[in-house]
């Protein structure tokens, strides 16, 4: 069979959250053929039908509206995240 999975994340190191990433891989079989990162602010392909793909997706102007504003969904959790372990120190 395959085995299709699509990995959202949000990754930052410093506590003012000012170098937090969203970054959103589609993966087929174990390999990531297309990923958004909020960083190049547009989805990159790794594989024939990735870049077909991404390039169909980053002439979608609605499409990347919405996965560029998930990095402040992002700093929204985090926020909370970061409030939780300094309030349980």
């Amino acid at each position: 069979g395959y085995f299709y999975s699509r990995w959202r994340k949000c990754i930052w190191s410093s506590h003012d959250l000012s170098d937090i990433v969203f970054i959103d891989n589609y993966i087929f079989n174990k390999d990531v053929y297309i990923q958004f990162n909020s960083t190049v602010g547009k989805y990159v392909g790794y594989t024939e039908h990735g870049v077909d793909n991404a390039e169909l997706w980053n002439n979608n102007t609605g499409q990347l509206q919405s996965e560029r504003a998930e990095v402040d969904i992002c700093k929204q959790n985090a926020d909370v995240y970061q409030q939780t372990i300094t309030d349980k120190s």
